[in-house]
């Protein structure tokens, strides 16, 4: 018996961590059991090469570190994660809601390559995480498309309030307009779902997002 499993995607700073946690308080009123579970795993042993690789210590820009060796950063993460931690909740039936997943690297690490690889890339990415690794497939991915210029913003004001510093994704505009290109080709060949998260260039509000979420959540339930 296998569970569901729900996944936020979007690139940084299009609020996947806020719509998360709001489905998750909203299934919790409801009294249905869920799993909440959040990529990378800051601080695990099993994101280690994941920081190496944001913080910059592995080439400063994202694109000096090829999209394979990216995702196999990411992709072992993931496996540590499902071994440890929601694996058996899941295979006993349970309901999983995460942010970030597998979806990350075809966002992110597909936009490093040509057009014309794209492809290979992703047909190898689902293949090593879905077959080879045994991770379970997503039963509904939820993608929220904020435009490149409102996430910038938002992240900068998010690093000023908190004292963070943003990652080698996140400092690069041109590769976050790049992912948001390419994501909107994966979103139609894989069957994603879209959020628009912005109406005539500006950012609806996160209830107004939840209330959307929900409504398509809830079918699955």
């Amino acid at each position: 018996m296998s569970g569901k499993l729900i996944v936020f995607e979007g690139t940084d700073g299009s609020g996947k961590a806020t719509q998360a946690g709001l489905l998750c308080q909203h299934l919790e009123r409801e009294g249905v059991p869920f799993r909440e579970i959040d990529f990378p795993r800051y601080g695990k042993p099993s994101a280690a090469m994941v920081q190496e690789y944001l913080n910059g210590n592995l080439g400063k820009r994202p694109g000096d570190v090829s999209a394979y060796a990216a995702s196999l950063f990411f992709s072992m993460d993931r496996y540590a994660s499902y071994k440890q931690d929601w694996g058996g909740f899941y295979e006993s039936g349970g309901l999983v809601v995460a942010n970030r997943y597998t979806t990350s690297n075809a966002v992110h690490q597909a936009s490093k390559l040509p057009e014309e690889e794209r492809k290979e890339y992703l047909d190898w990415l689902f293949d090593l995480e879905y077959n080879k690794l045994g991770l379970p497939r997503p039963d509904l991915v939820l993608y929220l498309d904020m435009p490149t210029e409102i996430t910038e913003r938002m992240m900068r004001q998010r690093e000023q309030a908190t004292g963070t510093h943003a990652d080698i994704h996140e400092q690069d505009e041109t590769y976050l307009k790049n992912c948001r290109a390419n994501a909107k080709e994966v979103v139609k060949d894989c069957g994603w779902t879209v959020i628009n998260c912005a109406s005539d260039g500006v950012p609806r509000t996160v209830e107004d997002i939840h209330a959307q979420v929900y409504r398509i959540v809830k079918k699955l339930l």
